[in-house]
């Protein structure tokens, strides 16, 4: 009986997602009942917006120095240092952040992906202001 209502399940929401190709697993998602597909969904997404926003800025350096390589790839090399460090903080501050919650809890799960999520929001918005033509 639970495989049926399993199925059911998979079916109407496959069904939903198809019909609205936008729709994400946050829709619909109340505040205070969040889940774990949104969270993952919301660190996936901020993820790769900070991967595409460091590419970015990496091909701004490119432009504004042109001629001058020595130069684009000191700060390209400055600025990769400067990612994997604050990766490092990012990751060191989430744990801090999701503490006490046991790992592999929903709870830890959640709060870590938010944490995630957020910190690399705001590193998104810091890289898309970097080497900005004025």
């Amino acid at each position: 009986m639970k495989t049926i209502f399993l199925a059911l399940a998979l079916f109407a929401t496959g069904a939903h997602a198809a019909a609205n190709p936008d729709a994400t697993p946050c829709d619909g998602v109340d505040e205070d009942k969040q889940t774990i597909e949104c969270s993952v969904y919301s660190r996936d997404s901020a993820e790769k917006l900070l991967k595409e926003n460091f590419q970015n800025v990496l091909a701004r350096v490119d432009v504004q120095f042109g001629a001058n390589k020595v130069q684009a790839k000191e700060f390209t090399d400055k600025l990769t240092v400067a990612q994997e460090a604050w990766k490092k903080l990012r990751d060191a501050d989430c744990a801090v952040e999701v503490f006490p919650a046991k790992p592999g809890t929903k709870e830890f799960n959640i709060g870590q992906n938010d944490c995630l999520a957020r910190t690399s929001d705001e590193r998104s918005e810091y890289l898309d202001s970097i080497a900005q033509s004025e």
